[in-house]
């Protein structure tokens, strides 16, 4: 049998879609959709379903399958939501479809595949998909992570950053050299963040390179590498050549080993602004984990421009929000984590009580929390003699840090999240 051929997963594009409806038009169709157990238009299934989920603000799609159902769910500000269930009898064909629009071999069912595919809609512009497809003990499953068009515009001033900590940031990305990295869990928006800072940066003048895995967003005017395992286009590997590339900026998508690590923080030491992400818990703890890889302590402390930890929280849905006094147990509880400069005496803050806009939650759309940590000299200092996390935040905090849980209490007293959320997130 002949091996099927495929095409290139970023050429990938759906053919147009039916103008788009209002989500309960579309959720309506989907449910009329699997009643026809006879003649189901999977095609239009399927398209429904990523239209929906745009619509319903949906990051992620999770196709599911079990012994008898495909159960569909969506994440929707980083929370999970069951929305539909499909008959067991339609999963090879919802799948296959999903494969067909990815560029995936249809006919490989024992091993993972990753694709991506673009969906054009009438009154909602282009939607980008990002598909995985797994074999499970079930048969395949598919997450498709449904991306914002190509038109969306990222801009550092909406990423949450108060004025302190943007200001910190600009000046960062000013400088023509050194390193600013990203960190956080996954999930946490550091992507979201590093191409802010590309978009920002993206001027005529200024030459800037990317190698990342995958590419989440296309940018017009910047040099954009996949990482690529089947040719060995690693991290290090991709960054290595993008150095013979003469750029000015080079974003590196993660920092996970030390040969990376190596030739970043060389790469910033020779005149590049260098961006990337690194999994610490705070920002504090990014300065140690270079070392732990071999870094020299006094190449950190020459190129490091600051180290930003991030976590997103659920803003308080504006249509249904309202001021709620806390009893004064849980006052005396917060009071053990937060200063009084920070609640100012405060003992009302804000929820949502839940409406039609935000499906009864109380929260709709996410914004980031943040600590931004600045290398002064002293810092500089405690890095040269190998000082641990503790002692680096202590110091970061002395000259002007505010932690991320500070961060996020006032963003609660401001009404634009919750106290529980600020504390869920940032235990994570």
């Amino acid at each position: 049998m002949a091996e099927k051929k495929t095409v290139p997963a970023e050429n990938q594009q759906a053919a147009p879609a039916a103008p788009v409806k209002d989500a309960g038009g579309l959720r309506a169709e989907i449910e009329k959709l699997l009643l026809e157990k006879e003649d189901i238009s999977i095609i239009r299934l399927v398209d429904a379903l990523v239209q929906y989920a745009n619509l319903a603000r949906a990051s992620d799609i999770h196709i599911d399958p079990d012994a008898k159902r495909l159960r569909v769910r969506f994440r929707i500000d980083g929370v999970m939501h069951d929305e539909f269930e499909f008959l067991k009898d339609i999963q090879s064909e919802v799948i296959t479809r999903i494969k067909v629009v990815s560029g995936l071999r249809t006919d490989e069912h024992q091993a993972a595949q990753d694709g991506r595919f673009r969906m054009q809609v009438e009154g909602m512009g282009d939607i980008d998909v990002r598909v995985s497809i797994a074999p499970t003990y079930y048969g395949e499953n598919c997450v498709m992570r449904v991306l914002a068009g190509q038109s969306e515009s990222f801009a550092v001033e909406t990423l949450g950053l108060s004025q302190s900590n943007l200001k910190k940031v600009l000046q960062a990305i000013g400088r023509p050299y050194g390193m600013i990295l990203v960190t956080g869990p996954t999930g946490s928006g550091k992507t979201t963040t590093l191409y802010s800072i590309l978009r920002r940066l993206n001027t005529p003048e200024v030459s800037i390179i990317t190698i990342e895995g995958p590419i989440e967003y296309s940018i017009a005017g910047i040099d954009q590498i996949p990482v690529h395992k089947d040719t060995n286009l690693t991290f290090a590997a991709g960054l290595r050549f993008i150095l013979r590339q003469d750029p000015d900026v080079i974003m590196v998508g993660e920092i996970r080993d030390e040969e990376t690590a190596n030739i970043a923080v060389n790469a910033a030491m020779t005149g590049h602004l260098l961006l990337s992400t690194l999994h610490t818990n705070d920002a504090a703890t990014t300065l140690p984990r270079l070392l732990d890889m071999k870094i020299e302590p006094f190449l950190i402390a020459s190129t490091m421009n600051i180290a930003i930890n991030q976590r997103l929280v659920r803003k308080i849905c504006p249509d249904c929000r309202k001021e709620k006094k806390i009893g004064d147990l849980e006052l005396s509880n917060i009071k053990e984590i937060v200063s009084e400069e920070i609640l100012q005496g405060r003992q009302s803050f804000y929820v949502g009580e839940g409406c039609d806009l935000c499906g009864g939650s109380g929260y709709r759309g996410r914004i980031g929390i943040h600590e931004v940590l600045e290398v002064s000299e002293e810092i500089r200092k405690l890095i040269m003699q190998r000082a641990d996390a503790d002692q680096i935040k202590q110091a970061s905090v002395r000259g002007g840090m505010r932690t991320i849980l500070e961060d996020g209490f006032e963003k609660a007293l401001q009404g634009i999240t919750t106290i529980e959320e600020v504390l869920r997130v940032s235990r994570e």
